[in-house]
């Protein structure tokens, strides 16, 4: 039976599908907090928080595009 199972193969299938089914969730969360909470803030912290929120959202949009390029050359 383990002949049948690329246990290896498995094992990326699962970690992608974590990295991608939770993390840009929680990294496009992290952005929206951000920029929550630089409504709030005074002075150059406002300006940080913004600055993380916008590098949060760049980097989801980034993922988002390069899977896409990946798919439309192939996807192998």
């Amino acid at each position: 039976m383990g002949s049948y199972v690329q246990w290896g193969a498995l094992a990326n299938i699962v970690v992608f599908g974590l990295i991608i089914g939770a993390g840009l969730p929680t990294l496009y969360g992290l952005g929206v907090r951000s920029l929550d909470s630089s409504s709030r803030a005074v002075g150059r912290a406002a300006g940080l928080y913004k600055a993380g929120a916008y590098a949060c959202f760049a980097l989801v949009v980034l993922v988002i595009f390069g899977a896409l390029a990946f798919i439309a050359a192939g996807g192998h």
